[in-house]
């Protein structure tokens, strides 16, 4: 017999594993952003400036930036430095160093995701 076995011959074996291996760099592209995305979620540190129903002002007393938030009603986002204790909004008060992770992605502006009540400048969310 001068042609092929019925199967697979060496042309399909190597083509069909650079379809497994272009299948697995794309997911591990995907992955990778995902977890790149997920990495750079955006934290701004500093101190309260002003506190209301639907909105928060926090200051960097380093740099002296100044960035208001959005709070959406009913906002129960606020946690201790370390996120095992909730706290009640009505706990943030001007003149507290606080956490504040946002996004400007769902509602096209700046908004509070959750705020995090630190004890000092030099603590970061997660950390006692």
């Amino acid at each position: 017999m001068d042609g092929p076995v019925a199967g697979y011959d060496s042309r399909m074996k190597l083509l069909t594993i650079r379809a497994a291996a272009v299948a697995f760099a794309a997911a591990s592209a995907v992955a990778t952003a995902s977890v790149a995305a997920a990495a750079t979620t955006p934290v701004f540190y500093g101190i309260v400036v002003h506190v209301s129903t639907d909105n928060i002002k926090v200051q960097d007393p380093k740099t002296k930036q100044t960035l208001s938030f959005v709070l959406v009603p009913k906002f129960d986002q606020v946690f201790s430095g370390d996120g095992k204790t909730t706290y009640q909004m009505s706990a943030v008060k001007p003149g507290q160093y606080v956490g504040v992770i946002y996004d400007q992605k769902a509602l096209g502006t700046r908004h509070a995701d959750k705020i995090y009540l630190l004890n000092n400048a030099n603590q970061k969310i997660g950390t006692q």
